[in-house]
């Protein structure tokens, strides 16, 4: 179990319970760049963990055990699948364009969860919209939310 945050108590110090960071149960599918940033997150709490040791901070000990148990768990599961063949069908890696009953577009490639930002056009594949897109090509209309979107584009 995990411990943190740092509070008195009869001039005792104290360090209360912190959750672990959430594992999903999808396979940890991963691009190359996924693997790097996962290896760098890896690093990053390594570091943080000897400057928490160093300072003897309790609280920053657990926060930053807490954060390699779960790096660590990422990087033994991560799965790198390559890049698919620009077009055709999509897939994993895939960059895929489609355009919403509203007129709207939307570009979003199809990354690993712990690479995923929609808002920067990166899309989880255990996301329904990339669930809904895998298998699909140029023309088909997949269920995009509470619409329907078609393909414009797969890259």
């Amino acid at each position: 179990m995990s411990r943190a945050f740092v509070k008195e108590a009869d001039g005792v110090e104290m360090v209360e319970n912190i959750p672990e960071r959430p594992v999903s149960a999808n396979p940890n599918f991963v691009t190359a760049e996924g693997l790097a940033t996962i290896e760098a997150e890896l690093e990053k709490a390594h570091r943080q963990h000897t400057q928490a040791q160093a300072a003897n901070d309790r609280a920053a000990l657990a926060r930053t055990a807490r954060d390699l148990r779960y790096w660590t768990s990422r990087r033994t599961t991560a799965q790198v699948i390559a890049p698919p063949i620009a077009g055709g069908e999509v897939h994993f890696g895939s960059t895929v364009t489609i355009e919403r009953d509203d007129g709207r577009r939307q570009t979003f490639r199809i990354v690993g969860e712990d690479e995923a930002d929609p808002a920067q056009g990166t899309l989880s594949h255990a996301a329904p919209l990339a669930r809904a897109l895998f298998g699909k090509s140029v023309g088909d209309v997949v269920q995009a939310g509470q619409s329907e979107a078609e393909i414009v584009e797969v890259a």
